[in-house]
């Protein structure tokens, strides 16, 4: 009897109570005859069978992908777009207790957001602020999920998809962008030589012999030229001084 006795006594303890396992990244939300009744800490754990019920939660951080979103900017422009959330339970209590399937209902949040948050802002704007608008949804979805016991850590914008149509219109919008910059540009070079042009001519009538001096040294790089034929442009200050020189020698022989 003292036998039976004791191989009876663990077997009616294992009924009476079960071991069960809460691993480091999980914590386990405990029900007593269908009541909250508290927070399972990592380790093991002991519940009553039939009494007791409880069930694991995931405290990682996890990522949702919003699936493509057709949305109408303000501006009437069709675009795509998809983003991920990351996020992580912050009350384990709350993401079982206050929502039924907490990963569905926040991916479906997330994309109502987005599509409402695209629709308020123009295709240039979501274009050039992805980061300001994808921190917006963010903003948005972390305050409404707060509730459920959720945290909403980040949110990116990974593509915006645009019409064919509308991407060749942007490309040649761009190219005309590059082209008008050009010109500018080019304008810009031309004024600056101009002005440095004129600043040297300035010199160079204002002080007596810099004309023939830069004569002569054109005169010096065209000799070192191999070139057969070489055209020089004569000066208008020396077919003057020629012009002068006849003048006076009419004046001698008169």
């Amino acid at each position: 009897m003292d036998i039976i006795f004791t191989l009876l006594v663990p077997a009616l303890a294992l009924l009476v109570v079960s071991l069960k396992q809460i691993n480091q990244y999980e914590r386990g939300v405990r029900f007593t005859m269908g009541r909250f009744s508290g927070i399972m800490e990592p380790g093991w754990r002991i519940i009553i069978p039939i009494f007791q019920t409880f069930q694991k939660v995931d405290m990682r951080v996890k990522a949702v992908d919003v699936p493509d979103q057709k949305a109408i900017t303000r501006d009437n422009v069709s675009v795509t777009v998809n983003a991920v959330i990351y996020y992580k339970i912050a009350d384990a209590a709350k993401a079982i207790i206050e929502v039924e399937n907490f990963f569905y209902a926040i991916s479906q949040y997330a994309q109502t957001t987005m599509r409402n948050i695209v629709g308020e802002v123009t295709l240039d704007e979501l274009l050039a602020n992805r980061e300001k608008i994808a921190d917006r949804i963010r903003e948005i979805v972390d305050k409404e999920t707060d509730d459920w016991g959720l945290k909403v850590n980040n949110v990116e914008l990974k593509d915006v998809s645009l019409p064919e149509s509308m991407e060749r219109t942007i490309a040649k919008q761009a190219e005309a962008e590059r082209e008008r910059r050009a010109v500018i540009i080019n304008s810009e070079g031309e004024v600056a030589a101009s002005e440095n042009i004129a600043k040297a001519a300035n010199i160079l009538s204002a002080s007596t012999g810099a004309l023939h001096l830069r004569t002569l040294q054109s005169i010096n790089d065209l000799s070192s030229d191999q070139s057969n034929t070489i055209v020089f442009v004569t000066p208008v200050e020396i077919l003057k001084a020629f012009e002068g020189f006849g003048k006076s020698m009419n004046k001698k022989n008169e």
